[in-house]
């Protein structure tokens, strides 16, 4: 079953690229990514950039309204995510404890529904 690791974090800002702070949040980040893709539960994963860039779109009685900012205003941002294949929750919870997110935010985990193909 594939599940979304939701990745959190307090601070709605990366570290400064070239940075030692950057350098090892990288590190971080790429020692447990290369580490699902060894075991073969890498399905993709990406960073996202700060929410001063999303856009939000609702369509509301016919209309559509675009705002230049996030859907909600949070503790904790998103930050990025993580799709992997596991047996069962119990391997992706294991995983999503090993992101570095987990120890400074929160890492949520969600089950994908598996697409069905159309009739």
């Amino acid at each position: 079953m594939r599940y979304l690791f939701l990745l959190n974090r307090t601070v709605d800002a990366l570290p400064e690229p070239g940075t030692a702070q950057a350098a090892e949040m990288f590190a971080a980040y790429m020692e447990v990514t290369e580490a699902m893709a060894k075991a073969g539960v890498l399905v993709d994963s990406a960073p996202l950039t700060p929410t001063a860039a999303a856009t939000t779109v609702r369509v509301r009685g016919g209309q559509t309204l675009i705002t230049d900012s996030p859907a909600a205003e949070i503790k904790e941002y998103l930050g990025g995510y993580t799709i992997a294949e596991c047996a069962d929750l119990d391997e992706a919870l294991r995983w999503a404890a090993r992101i570095p997110a987990a120890s400074d935010a929160s890492v949520e985990v969600r089950p994908i529904v598996a697409a069905r193909p159309p009739t």
